[in-house]
């Protein structure tokens, strides 16, 4: 693996992430090409469908990306995506994530009233909280 490249693998999925520099794309596009033919070898399919590429970018003049093919398709490029339960947008603010969060958070009442929220008393929100954080109990 090129040092300008990390793969990150969380249950089922699978991140690629690499530094372009110098508009050299070659070591990211070699790493795409290795973890596809891995993937081939130990009989392990990549969903192209659900494959998306996000570019971010801060240079003042960006050029066109042209896109990954694997296996023949074309991988979708994207400006915003959702990893590890969190939003990123390609221009790495947090207005995505806290507009996704928000939105949420108002139908939570709704829910509630509805019944058919688990977390519709603060007691249960509370609690839950704590299941995921235990080691904030600790007071």
């Amino acid at each position: 693996m090129h040092s300008s490249n990390h793969i990150i693998k969380f249950a089922e999925d699978t991140t690629v992430e690499g530094l372009i520099s110098k508009n050299d794309e070659s070591a990211y596009r070699k790493e795409v090409q290795r973890l596809t033919d891995w993937c081939r070898t130990n009989n392990l399919s990549l969903n192209v469908d659900k494959t998306k590429e996000m570019v971010v970018d801060f240079r003042r003049t960006r050029r066109d990306h042209s896109p990954l093919h694997i296996d023949g398709s074309t991988v979708e490029i994207v400006k915003s995506t959702k990893f590890l339960g969190v939003h990123l947008a390609e221009d790495l603010t947090w207005s995505l994530n806290t507009s996704t969060i928000t939105k949420k958070a108002q139908q939570l009442p709704a829910k509630a009233e509805e019944g058919t929220s688990p977390t519709s008393h603060p007691h249960h929100l509370l609690q839950w909280n704590h299941q995921e954080h235990p080691e904030q109990l600790d007071h």
